[in-house]
């Protein structure tokens, strides 16, 4: 089928996904309280123990991480939904309709930025309770929130693969926590890079979550006022993050429709 007919039965998939937040509400709860505890544990509980570096407040460091963080994480859903989809053999249930084998993956993809924009709201207004400032314009802000959900959208088919290659929701989780985990911990997310050594600091610069912490921190006007790096990915990290999401997408979303095809095919 043509691309405007998959990119028409995906909505159509992605507006079955979205009926399900009103029958499962509790799923929307928990994606929504997970910010804000993350917000105000690191803002309180953390918040004097790392400095950020000439004089800038850690709260206004920290939010531009928790973004990047809880985007990314929010990812894992399209993974775990299409396992738990093809457990309980919905996915067959597609295969009998006439409609684009790729429908199930974008209507998947595209409902999971649904909650990662519900998640960026509430941890803006979670961020504004706790000090932190958009301090440039309305128009760079708005690009930096565009550009945590590209990024999301672009990790979203790689956790579409992972959820077609191990149809178990278990299996997925556990998976996407020990990629994921790493990558936003071991980032300029919550420590400043300053505070990275050696080979460990190299990792760190050029790691895409990085990248995509500072594009936002410059977007919303709360960088730190030494230069954080020489390295490409840090001078430019718009420019990287956007590179980065391309290849993944590049790759991930042929990768995805295929494994979808033979397991389908089954």
């Amino acid at each position: 089928m043509s691309a405007p007919q998959a990119l028409s039965d995906g909505w159509v998939v992605a507006q079955r996904n979205l009926i399900k937040i009103k029958r499962v509400p509790e799923v929307l709860v928990f994606v929504l309280i997970s910010p804000i505890m993350f917000v105000l544990l690191f803002a309180y509980v953390f918040g004097g123990a790392i400095d950020p570096g000439d004089g800038t407040e850690y709260k206004e460091f920290l939010v531009a991480g928790i973004f990047a963080q809880t985007v990314v994480f929010g990812a894992t859903f399209t993974g775990a939904g299409l396992a738990e989809d093809m457990q309980k053999g919905i996915i067959d249930r597609f295969r009998s309709l006439p409609m684009s084998r790729a429908a199930v993956l974008v209507g998947r993809t595209t409902s999971d930025v649904v909650y990662n924009v519900l998640s960026l709201m509430i941890m803006a207004l979670t961020g504004l309770l706790v000090s932190w400032r958009i301090r440039d314009g309305v128009l760079e802000a708005l690009a930096g929130f565009a550009l945590l959900l590209v990024f999301a959208y672009a990790i979203s088919w790689i956790m579409a693969f992972v959820g077609l290659l191990v149809p178990s929701v278990d299996v997925v989780n556990n998976a996407s926590f020990v990629v994921i985990f790493p990558l936003t911990f071991l980032s300029n997310a919550f420590v400043p890079l300053k505070d990275f050594d050696g080979i460990l600091k190299r990792f760190v610069e050029w790691n895409p979550v990085s990248s995509l912490t500072q594009a936002s921190r410059e977007l919303f006007g709360n960088t730190v006022g030494e230069p954080p790096s020489d390295a490409f990915s840090m001078q430019h990290p718009v420019v990287y993050t956007l590179i980065w999401s391309a290849i993944i997408v590049a790759v991930f979303v042929p990768l995805s429709v295929r494994q979808f095809k033979r397991t389908t095919s089954r």
